[in-house]
Formats: C-alpha cells, sequence, structure tokens
C-alpha cells in the first residue's frame, strides 16, 4: 500500500501560485495522518514544531506521535497562547529556538496552532536563514478558513496590528475538523466571524446557507463543518491566486479589519476583544457606515448584524468591556492600516450582501462623524 492509498480522503483545495502551488486538505482525522502527509515534502527526516501551550496540552502529543511512526524526529517550541505573542521578543525566542534545535535552510517547520502562532511562525520561516519552508495545521477555525492560507506572515507593533511581515507560502496545509471539538466556543464564534465574512463580502447565497445552516456548525456537524470551511478556503485561495502580495482585489479579505484593527489595538490586544470578535463588530460598523454614506440599501446592516449576533458574537462598542479611546484616537489607529495609501485610509464597504468593493476616496471627517455616532450609542 502506497502512503496516498494509506491516507484517509479529504477534500482537497489547490492554492495555484506557479511554483509554489499548494494545496490545503480539509477532513477529519488529519492529525493522526499528519506523519505520512508531511514525510514526502521532507529532505531529511527531522522538523520542529511551534505551538502554544493551550494546543500544545491538548493535542501536541498526538503530533509529535504521528511524526516519530514515520520516522521523523521533532522539537517543540511552546509559546504562551494569545494575540500578545505576535511580538518581537516572541518571534526572536523563536527564531533562536529553531536555530539552537539545528533547522537548516532545507528543513521544515511545522506551525501548530490559531492564527497567532500560524503568523508568527510563516514569518520566523521566512526570515530564518533567510528562509525555510513551513507547513500549517492550524487549530482554529479562525486560522483554518482565513489566516492559515494565502502565505501573510507577521506580527504586531505598538503602532497597529500585522505590520512587520512577509508574504511566505506554506508548502501545505493540513485542516483536521476535529480538531474544533476541543475550541470554547467564544473561540468557535471567533473564527466563524472570518467564515461569514465570504460570504458577506463576494457570496450571497453562501450567506443565505450560513443563516440556515450555522447552528449545526456550531453544533458539530461535520458536513456543515466540511462545507463552511471549503467555501471558505475555496474563495481565499480564488483570491489570492489573482493578487497574492494585496495590491488590488485582495485588500477585499480585510472586510471589518479596519475598524476591527483598531478595536484591537485600543483593547491591547488582549482577552477584551479577540481578534474574530473585533471582525465581526468591523464588518457590522462597515454595513452601518455604508448605510450612512448611501451606498447601500437600509435594512442590509441590520440583517448581517442579526446573524452575527445569533451565533454569539459582539457587534457593537457597547459589546466591548471596559473604556475604549475617542474617536480621534481611533482614527489615528487606523491612519497606520497597512492597506492606507498616500496617507489616505483604505475601507472595504458595501452595496449589498456579497457585494464588497474597495474605497480609496472616503472622507476623514465621515469616518470621524460615524466613530462618534457609534461611540454615542454605546
Amino acid at each position: 500500500m502506497n502512503n496516498a492509498e494509506a491516507l484517509h480522503p479529504a477534500t482537497t483545495v489547490p492554492v495555484e501560485l506557479g511554483a509554489r502551488r499548494y494545496e490545503i486538505a480539509i477532513g477529519a482525522g488529519l492529525l493522526a495522518e499528519a506523519g505520512k502527509r508531511i514525510k514526502p515534502f521532507l529532505k531529511r527526516p527531522v522538523t520542529a514544531i511551534v505551538t502554544d501551550s493551550t494546543v500544545a496540552g491538548l493535542h501536541l502529543d498526538a503530533l509529535r506521535k504521528s511524526l516519530a511512526a514515520e520516522g521523523i524526529t521533532s522539537r517543540a517550541i511552546v509559546l504562551p497562547a494569545g494575540e500578545a505573542t505576535k511580538s518581537y521578543r516572541h518571534l526572536a525566542e523563536t527564531c533562536d529556538e529553531l536555530l539552537a534545535a539545528g533547522i537548516e535552510r532545507r528543513d521544515i517547520v511545522i506551525a501548530f496552532g490559531g492564527g497567532v502562532i500560524g503568523d508568527l511562525t510563516g514569518f520566523a520561516a521566512a526570515i530564518l536563514r533567510r528562509g525555510v519552508d513551513f507547513i500549517q495545521i492550524p487549530t482554529t477555525l479562525l486560522a483554518q478558513v482565513d489566516s492559515s492560507v494565502g502565505g501573510k506572515t507577521g506580527i504586531n507593533s505598538p503602532h497597529g496590528k500585522n505590520l512587520i511581515g512577509a508574504f511566505h507560502q506554506p508548502r501545505t496545509v493540513l485542516i483536521d475538523i476535529a480538531l474544533l471539538d476541543t475550541l470554547p466556543k467564544r473561540e468557535l464564534a471567533a473564527g466563524y466571524a472570518e467564515v461569514a465574512k465570504y460570504g458577506l463580502l463576494g457570496d450571497a447565497s453562501f450567506f443565505a446557507w450560513l443563516e440556515g445552516n450555522a447552528q449545526s456548525l456550531f453544533a458539530g456537524d461535520a458536513q456543515s463543518r466540511i462545507k463552511a470551511i471549503t467555501k471558505s478556503c475555496e474563495m481565499k485561495a480564488h483570491i489570492v491566486t489573482e493578487d497574492e502580495t494585496e495590491t488590488g482585489v485582495r485588500a477585499l479579505l480585510n472586510l471589518g479589519h479596519t475598524f476591527g484593527h483598531a478595536l484591537e489595538a485600543a483593547t491591547g490586544y488582549s482577552s477584551r476583544l479577540l481578534h474574530g470578535e473585533g471582525v465581526a463588530i468591523g464588518m457590522a460598523q462597515a454595513f452601518r457606515f455604508s448605510e450612512k454614506l448611501g451606498l447601500c440599501a437600509r435594512g442590509l446592516a441590520e440583517r448581517a448584524e442579526a446573524h452575527l449576533r445569533s451565533v454569539g458574537l459582539p457587534t457593537r462598542l457597547a459589546d466591548i468591556p471596559g473604556d475604549l479611546p475617542g474617536p480621534e484616537k481611533l482614527l489615528e489607529i487606523m491612519r497606520q492600516d497597512k492597506k492606507a495609501v498616500a496617507g489616505k485610509l483604505t475601507f472595504i464597504l458595501v452595496r449589498g450582501i456579497g457585494e464588497a468593493f474597495i474605497a480609496r476616496d472616503i472622507k476623514e471627517s465621515d469616518v470621524l462623524a460615524f466613530l462618534a455616532e457609534e461611540q454615542a450609542a454605546r
């Protein structure tokens, strides 16, 4: 029996980037066969796993056992869990640990965790020895449908989120939907915000499907999860193939992120506001702002917001615990957004459900007035 025959069937989504083409495998039980799936990529049977303390406690032994079964030795680098780990300090620590582990230029590093670990590990791989390969095994819904696909890697800065990084594509992505069973509901909901994003930005029929099937996804239905994850990955892969380095259409994937990233920075990248929660509020704000500017019909913001709230996501500034800075400070944070061009903000706004577009001509006075209204409603 050859390696391919020994593997369980998985849904495969290709990311067509020429010589850097790779595939996303989606299914249940993939972690147990990670060794078989990773071995063909290795030049020698050695790897390093970067993970966080939460994932390590739940799943690290299973991954290392799978690798060992294929004769692959591994060293684990366990970092603190949480957004604050996407920092200069932990990037330096990770690079030093990888060098101490003897990782060579032809070796492969495994990112085993959520978006924080994937972003940090990918960036470390991009700069280690001027570039080593890495593989993504995302353990959260958010990472499975968004951050593990497309090659964006990086860390945060006091000036804003994801401002230091590189485009560095993985060799493959292994998505085991069974790992979602150990996610707290809050984390699952935060990841679902990115699933809903794909419908809201580019596929009204997918959003309608989500309105009717979100609860089965949350209840653990495997087919609902595979369909939602596959559709999300297909949409992202298509956009990434068109615009790998975000000079054009890829910016659409940032629906809700200009507002959301500013709120994450304002809350100190803490547990007060998870990334997906910031995106949920940001998407609701993008719809409300679009309505205010007369870009879309009235009632669409209410529909988008109602669905996000139905799965337990926040949609208003009032949903964020604690104090927030004023509109002027939030606008100042937004000016550091990586999509800004010539000092002007770029927003992803909407003309309808599934009809997002890139807006580069929004007046700051309109943004400020909108933020003031949002805070007044708090």
